[in-house]
């Protein structure tokens, strides 16, 4: 059996709607008529509020439905069946919506200029309208009349809904209730109606606000949307430093107003920073900060509620329900917030767009940067400045051309290590200070422009200076010193690719004062030059067949060169050995101040103690380098590394390394973290290369230059076990472990030769081979002729030519056919040894291919006592026309290469030792082969009689 209070609930419904029904056709649809230009916004808020109406009339519809249901089937329908119980929510947001789209019109009074319009109609209706009200006087205006109209039912439609839910008691509780924690229906609608007074009191207070300011103030400040909250006209503050004559504070924004001027602050970029006392308290915003001030305690308590409530209702997007909420402190609104924000006062980032993370009114965090004129940076910013890693694109005059800057910044201009790309294509990858290139870095053009160039080098507040290669692939040369202001200055090399090599002064970009010159058959001038590297002046000039000629040098009659002086040509040639020691550039630039550049921000990496949040800016990073992608916003992300990432790899970079300390476990460890390029020591490694890249290979690939980079090599691997020993007392540091001492010269060089020489020489080996092979070429010719020679020999006469001892010739080891005769056997006889002498090219280690040489030795001697039939030590006089033998048999290319690159990187512990001895007797043995009459021997025919042996 149904209840009373369900009955009553019933009748309630039926009358709202039918009440609904006469509203709309007696007040809303006349209100809906053709606006005039300036009520276009009056009919659109009418037209929300007669959507609005039409919708809670069809709820209140339904709610009808279901009542009906429950009173024709009480035995099979449940109470849970009732629309205002099991759609409660649904009902309430209705029910805020046309309680929201009604004080909308109420705010910019749409009632009082809609009545207008239509005076005549409206007073025709007052009898009609006071039917449906109470309380109203006769003597209201129309607008008036309208206004309560439109609110009086549905407020007493809600009180009553509440009291007879209420009067349901613990029937509707325990239906409210199935969800944990949910309020029940007779609660929500207690909020409904708290929910409508104050928003009916919060627009009135807005409409009687807008007759209070001047017309050119109310067209500023007046939407519909917007709701006052606060006028320091009812609770006085002070604001400084802006000294606002009015201060207001709606639901969206903050506003100051002094005399005509109006400052208006968005709510969600507002954040309040309690006072140091009790009646003031702070406001941060973007672009101000504003020191509120009241006459008490109470106002300021007041003001700052006020604020904190509206900005956390800001960024809800939505207003509490009720609005004022439960309790009497509102919940803290959130320090960072994401919102995007356009700066107005004058500065660097006057009009300027920014879109991001937020912090106490500052950009904080990562976010894009947008300015009018096409400018955009897009990275992490600290305190309102670009910090961290960002790109900037920086629009060009030229259509779709611009340029990218993908650096670290530092307090809002770049710092650190950074990749930027121009639109005349030019590339430059190196580092920054204060915005401008600084220390170490790469610029290089498009092999297609007009003047392609490339320097790699130091720099110095945007300019070249310090130590520098530059090459000019116009006009084939490389230029290899000092450089000051842009300009080459100091002590250089120039090298063309003609094979002409310079080295002096410069200055201003041209030599001066006495300088030499290199050609490529070894001639060299003494003397001086005119700014563009003409011969003038005295000086001397020394020819590869040893005459020299000493006097004036000056430029003769159709361009050609003049020369007064003395030709001497009593002189012999010079020895190679002689002409080898014309190297350029030693002693010009010290090989450990060339590259301080590259190891300097490794040096402060470690200095800090590997900071991740650093390690990119000093070590560098790796990025996309497509110039495709500017054309999309895809081209703004970077494939990086994250810096969680980042940090997390460098504690395990640490641990490994303490990890493995032990001689055999080092080497295995530098060994992965120098092929690693993400490893600090590899990203150290890979700088180094592209420096010795720039220098030697190409056009720098000169023999006078081979001195030059092979100590240059062995600088690399000082300066690695260095950065090792760096990190290693890092990660001690770390552990909380005592530090290593420091290491005494002696215990340094093993460790640097022995161990860390070996692991880095083949990253640098093709471009210093390549110097070896040109400054021997002309040994190695001989060499190579001699070699072809004697392989004309078969194995006995090669054997008795050489003066070999009969008794080792190993002739037992031979197996001849029944077709052979033993003079005619070729390539058999110390076969092993010969095998084993040419594994001596698979490796560029210098230690392993001494060790070759050592098994080398130990082979031939295994074969001789083999021969003797017991164990046998070979004098130095049976073994060097066996290890000749060997050699020539071994047929090794570059063989004087080989072995002079061996002596010069080898292991110093090695001098005087075992190895030392074996590689002198390879020498021996090579410039043996070279000789004249070993390369002039004819080898006799069958029918030359004329055998010397």
């Amino acid at each position: 059996m149904c209840s009373p209070e369900e009955e009553a609930l019933l009748r309630l419904e039926e009358v709202f709607s039918s009440t609904l029904a006469r509203i709309n056709s007696l007040v809303l649809q006349p209100l809906l008529t053709p606006p005039t230009p300036q009520g276009r916004e009056c009919l659109r808020l009418l037209q929300q509020l007669h959507k609005s109406s039409q919708q809670l009339w069809e709820v209140t519809e339904e709610s009808l439905h279901s009542l009906r249901r429950r009173l024709c089937h009480q035995d099979s329908v449940g109470l849970e069946s009732l629309l205002l119980l099991c759609g409660a929510d649904r009902v309430l947001r209705i029910h805020v919506e046309y309680i929201e789209a009604y004080t909308s019109c109420v705010v910019v009074q749409a009632f009082q200029k809609a009545a207008k319009k239509r005076s005549e109609y409206w007073r025709g209706q007052r009898k009609a309208l006071r039917q449906l009200l109470s309380g109203v006087s006769s003597e209201a205006s129309v607008g008036t009349t309208l206004v309560q109209a439109l609110r009086q039912p549905l407020a007493h439609h809600v009180q009553q809904y509440v009291l007879l839910l209420l009067s349901l008691g613990d029937t509707v509780g325990e239906v409210g209730s199935r969800e944990v924690g949910r309020p029940g229906p007779p609660h929500l609608f207690g909020n409904l109606e708290s929910f409508m007074r104050q928003a009916l009191d919060q627009a009135t207070a807005t409409q009687a606000l807008w007759h209070t300011l001047s017309s050119r103030l109310r067209d500023v400040l007046c939407t519909p949307a917007r709701r006052l909250l606060q006028d320091s006209q009812h609770i006085p503050v002070t604001v400084t430093p802006l000294r606002a004559e009015r201060v207001l504070l709606f639901d969206d924004a903050l506003v100051l107003l002094q005399g005509h001027s109006v400052h208006t602050f968005d709510l969600k970029l507002v954040w309040v920073d309690p006072g140091q006392d009790g009646c003031t308290f702070d406001l941060l915003t973007p672009e101000e900060e504003l020191s509120f001030c009241s006459k008490d305690p109470q106002g300021r308590m007041v003001w700052q509620w006020k604020v904190t409530q509206a900005v956390c209702q800001a960024l809800r997007g939505k207003k509490d329900f009720p609005m004022l909420g439960a309790g009497l402190e509102p919940p803290e609104p959130p320090t960072c917030r994401c919102l995007a924000y356009t700066f107005r006062a004058e500065g660097r980032l006057c009009q300027a767009t920014y879109e991001g993370e937020w912090c106490r009114g500052r950009p904080h965090g990562k976010g894009t940067l947008k300015w009018p004129d096409g400018r955009n940076h897009v990275g992490n910013f600290c305190q309102g400045l670009e910090h961290g890693f960002g790109i900037l694109l920086v629009p060009q005059a030229s259509e779709d051309k611009f340029d990218c800057y993908k650096c670290h910044w530092w307090e809002g201009s770049m710092c650190g290590y950074g990749i930027c790309e121009y639109s005349t294509d030019e590339v430059y990858k190196g580092y920054f200070q204060a915005g401008l290139r600084h220390g170490f870095g790469v610029l290089e053009s498009p092999p297609q422009a007009p003047q392609p160039c490339k320097y790699t080098g130091h720099w110095e507040r945007g300019q070249k200076s310090g130590y520098g290669i530059e090459e000019d692939g116009d006009r084939g040369e490389r230029y290899i010193g000092m450089w000051q202001a842009d300009q080459r200055h100091g002590p250089g090399v120039m090298v063309t690719q003609a094979g002409v090599c310079y080295q002096g002064t410069f200055q201003a970009d041209k030599m001066v004062g006495p300088g030499i010159l290199l050609s490529e058959d070894d001639s060299l001038y003494e003397g001086t030059f005119t700014r563009d590297l003409t011969l003038v002046g005295k000086g001397k000039v020394t020819f590869p067949n040893g005459f020299t000629l000493e006097g004036s040098f000056g430029s003769g009659p159709g361009g050609g060169l003049h020369t007064q002086g003395v030709l001497d040509t009593a002189a012999l040639p010079p020895e190679p050995s002689g002409t080898r020691k014309r190297q350029l550039g030693v002693g010009a630039f010290p090989a450990e101040s060339r590259w301080q550049g590259v190891y300097g921000p490794f040096r402060d990496f470690v200095s800090a103690g590997c900071p991740g949040d650093l390690q990119e800016a000093l070590l560098g990073f790796h990025v996309q380098n497509s110039r495709e992608l500017r054309k999309s916003q895809e081209y703004l992300c970077c494939e990086r590394t994250q810096p969680e990432d980042r940090a997390g790899r460098m504690e395990d970079v640490l641990d490994e390394l303490l990890q493995h300390r032990e001689p055999r476990a080092l080497r295995q460890c530098l060994r992965k973290a120098l092929s690693n390029s993400l490893h600090p020591l590899g990203k150290l490694l890979r700088r180094l290369m592209l420096t010795f890249q720039a220098t030697y290979a190409g056009i720098g690939a000169n023999k006078h230059l081979q001195a030059l980079a092979q100590e240059e090599v062995k600088q690399h691997a000082q300066e690695l076990w260095a950065a090792y020993r760096g990190l290693l007392q890092v990660a001690l540091q770390r552990k909380g472990q005592a530090p290593e001492e420091d290491e005494d010269t002696e215990t340094r060089d093993v460790q640097v030769h022995g161990l860390v020489l070996p692991l880095i020489l083949p990253s640098f080996y093709s471009e210093l081979f390549t110097l070896y092979l040109l400054l021997h070429e002309t040994e190695d010719g001989l060499y190579s002729q001699g070699i072809a020679h004697l392989s004309l020999f078969p194995d006995t006469k090669l054997l008795e030519f050489l003066d070999v001892q009969k008794h080792l010739w190993p002739l037992k080891d031979l197996t001849l056919t029944t077709n052979q005769r033993l003079s005619l056997v070729r390539d058999k006889c110390f076969l092993s040894a010969t095998e084993c002498l040419q594994k001596i090219i698979t490796t560029v280690d210098p230690r392993e291919k001494l060790e070759v040489l050592e098994r080398t030795y130990g082979e031939i001697e295994a074969t001789v006592s083999r021969v003797l039939g017991q164990e046998h030590k070979l004098p130095m006089a049976s073994l060097l026309p066996l290890l000749i033998y060997v050699v020539s048999r071994a047929r090794i290319q570059h063989l004087g290469a080989e072995i002079h690159l061996i002596r010069d990187m080898m292991d110093p512990i090695h001098t005087g030792g075992l190895y030392d001895f074996l590689l002198t007797a390879l020498e021996s043995c090579y410039e043996h082969i070279q000789k004249e009459d070993m390369r002039l021997h004819r080898f006799p025919g069958r029918g030359d009689s004329r055998r010397p042996w």
